[in-house]
């Protein structure tokens, strides 16, 4: 049954499945592997599996557990590409649909893109 309303257990269960899906991704697992290995039961994997859940229930809940900027991390990363962006809202897309009502994936979606977007134009990509 698909969730028809975000909460931070839900959103949670949502990262982390995105984030396996990453993992086993040839274009952009790697990208994550090198930054943050490739266990996601490791120290490293759970503050950003946190981080990330609180990022998106700052988004979808108005909660405001999430400090920081989304973009910094991103301008450390040297092998960033269009194509590793398109992917990795592909997968985005894809755990999203699996998880909850279509009216909650567009919603999300959208703010995927337009993230993706700012992201790939700072980053002169």
């Amino acid at each position: 049954m698909l969730e028809s309303e975000f909460n931070r257990i839900n959103l949670r269960k949502m990262v982390v499945k995105f984030y396996t899906s990453v993992l086993s991704d040839k274009l952009i697992g790697p990208i994550f592997i090198r930054k943050l290995g490739d266990d996601l039961s490791g120290v490293v994997w759970a503050t950003h599996l946190d981080t990330i859940t609180d990022f998106w229930a700052s988004i979808t809940l108005g909660d405001f557990a999430y400090k920081g900027s989304p973009f910094a991390p991103h301008m450390q990363l040297q092998d960033l590409s269009r194509e590793a962006f398109q992917r990795w809202l592909e997968l985005f897309s894809a755990t999203l649909n699996s998880m909850y009502e279509p009216d909650l994936v567009v919603e999300l979606e959208n703010r995927s893109e337009l993230i993706a977007a700012n992201f790939m134009r700072n980053l002169r990509l």
